[in-house]
């Protein structure tokens, strides 16, 4: 059924995979040109969805009734085909409650995992999760992509190289402005018993993801958490394209219960300190995603929306040259054999999954975990959980 099956090559063998994604479809559609997807087949589902999770609790069909409406014999997918064995692969790109459940049946079932980011709502969660890949002899990872860049990747290689020397400080920001209208319609990206946190959880989490590759473990936390627009008009469209700048402000009217920025300050295990802030109400950036690393030797900055260059300064070189430089990322570079023949071509969000997809089949035809896998996302989740606690009770809180 093309429906619902994609197949891919691995290892030289062709592989069938399921690939289940509801309400990120159209991302994953576009993600890896070379999986085919039908959109019309499963554009119309996604009504019953935005109409369910708009529901009280009480209202709300359990979570197999609406995979039973949401794909026709998904259910059969899920808890039987689940453990056919010509199935390898269970990708999670559906919204943050619907993890857990699906990612351990698939763990007790032994088939792989790749799981959109944040990995669940909540720590516990999280930890079940995790637990449960354990358990399992399976490979899994946690889709934090941006981190696949060549450029970050790069910053990577020059930290690990000691050409910065000892890192001191880190700062970074990831700023959008989609939602900053308050107008913009209720999606489920701004409830928390659906997505457990705001812009914490969607987009904070991919900053805190950098802090951890970049310069290690984050031992505390001391944060500030805002919610700026305390309701927003019922969701009426289809699916959350996430492009909602205008709304319908006719609508009747539901209640945010999520943060709409964060800002935290960091301590690290290795001495380092650090900022992030986040926000979805900041007009003027699109998909501001940054990071500025200080160290004994040097210092690297990067931006997402340029994300072909990396800015370093380099404090051995020439004191008449002495100063900050672009590098295009190019062949030369992380994952530059597999793209580009040349520097500054440019690459886009779609080459990212690519290659996150790359190191995911690469994982498991070497038999070895890649990273971020669920662990990561576990420890991740810890983290928004202390940042979360820490703007409660304004006070430092240990990881």
């Amino acid at each position: 059924n093309p429906e619902d099956w994609i197949r891919f090559y691995l290892n030289n063998e062709i592989k069938e995979v399921d690939w289940l994604g509801i309400d990120e479809l159209l991302i994953h559609e576009r993600y890896i040109p070379f999986i085919p997807m039908n959109r019309g087949y499963k554009k119309d589902l996604l009504n019953i969805y935005v109409n369910e999770v708009h529901k009280s609790k009480s209202q709300r069909k359990s979570f197999k009734e609406n995979l039973k409406l949401l794909i026709p014999e998904i259910e059969e997918v899920i808890l039987t085909k689940i453990n056919d064995k010509d199935i390898d692969v269970v990708d999670i790109c559906t919204p943050n409650n619907t993890h857990p459940e699906m990612a351990i049946a698939a763990a007790k079932a032994g088939k792989h995992i790749i799981c959109e980011k944040p990995l669940a709502r909540n720590a516990s969660e999280a930890k079940d999760m995790y637990e449960a890949v354990k358990k399992s002899n399976i490979i899994h990872m946690v889709a934090f992509n941006y981190r696949r860049t060549p450029a970050v990747a790069l910053a990577k290689k020059i930290i690990s190289e000691n050409k910065i020397g000892k890192v001191l400080n880190f700062r970074g920001t990831y700023l959008q402005d989609w939602p900053a209208d308050p107008n913009g319609p209720l999606s489920w990206r701004f409830q928390k018993e659906i997505a457990g946190s705001g812009t914490l959880g969607d987009i904070g989490t991919h900053v805190v993801d950098f802090a951890r590759y970049l310069v290690g473990e984050i031992k505390s936390v001391n944060a500030i958490a805002k919610t700026y627009i305390k309701d927003r008009p019922i969701q009426q469209s289809a699916n959350d394209t996430m492009d909602i700048r205008v709304g319908n402000n006719n609508a009747k009217k539901g209640i945010v219960d999520v943060d709409d920025e964060i800002i935290t300050m960091l301590k690290f295990s290795n001495g380092a300190v650090g900022t992030i802030e986040a926000s979805r109400n900041a007009y003027g950036r699109n998909n501001f995603l940054t990071f500025e690393i200080h160290g004994s030797q040097g210092s690297i900055i990067f931006n997402y929306e340029r994300r072909d260059e990396l800015k370093v300064m380099f404090a051995d070189s020439s004191s008449e040259t002495q100063g900050f430089q672009t590098i295009y990322t190019g062949p030369a570079h992380p994952y530059g054999g597999g793209l580009w023949p040349i520097p500054a071509l440019g690459i886009g969000y779609g080459e990212t999954k690519i290659i996150e997809c790359y190191d995911f089949f690469n994982a498991i035809k070497e038999n070895k975990q890649p990273s971020p896998n669920f662990e990561d996302g576990y420890i991740i989740s810890k983290i928004a959980d202390s940042i979360l606690e820490s703007s409660q009770k304004e006070k430092w809180i240990n990881i």
